[in-house]
């Protein structure tokens, strides 16, 4: 039996699922992709990090009112990082940006790697980027082959508002991408 009784996420699929492949292109922020970055069944390539691509601000800072010094911080780190690859230190200037820095990277795995990453990184307790991360990549995955979709039953569906916005961005983000080819 290719799926099996799955009583927890733990309880893998068979090897049958290793002959599905997925590409997924993620633009997400840098935390996310280290975090994302970490499976080991993955082939992961990236671009070199810059504040081209933005960086969004947490709810929770909007809501502190102290989103004005996050956004200052943002701005400082991208004056280093310019400052330091204009000088021709590209190497050095990544570690000038902040974490919330967005990144695009290139998600290459099986369908059985991609089940434990999604129900993995879709947990509540998980961070709302990433989580925004593994619910898209379950949609996609789904849409294209509904039983493979439907077999990753430990998928944490609950949506807070925070997750709901960088799904909303990640949407927005295809779209442009959409265009631009």
């Amino acid at each position: 039996e290719l799926i099996g009784a799955r009583s927890n996420r733990r309880h893998r699929p068979g090897r049958g699922f290793e002959a599905l492949r997925y590409r997924f292109e993620v633009v997400s922020d840098y935390g996310a992709f280290r975090d994302l970055q970490r499976h080991r069944m993955l082939t992961v390539q990236w671009q070199r990090l810059s504040p081209h691509l933005g960086a969004g601000v947490p709810d929770e800072l909007e809501s502190a009112g102290v989103a004005g010094e996050y956004r200052r911080a943002l701005e400082l780190s991208a004056a280093e990082w310019e400052r330091l690859s204009g000088e021709g230190r590209t190497q050095e200037a990544i570690y000038a940006l902040c974490l919330g820095y967005r990144i695009r990277y290139v998600l290459d795995c099986n369908a059985r790697a991609a089940m434990q990453l999604i129900e993995l990184r879709s947990g509540r307790e998980g961070h709302p980027s990433y989580r925004a991360v593994a619910h898209e990549m379950h949609r996609q995955i789904a849409e294209v082959h509904p039983a493979v979709g439907a077999a990753m039953s430990h998928v944490d569906t609950e949506a807070e508002p925070r997750l709901e916005r960088i799904l909303s961005e990640m949407r927005t983000q295809d779209k442009l991408d959409a265009l631009a080819d």
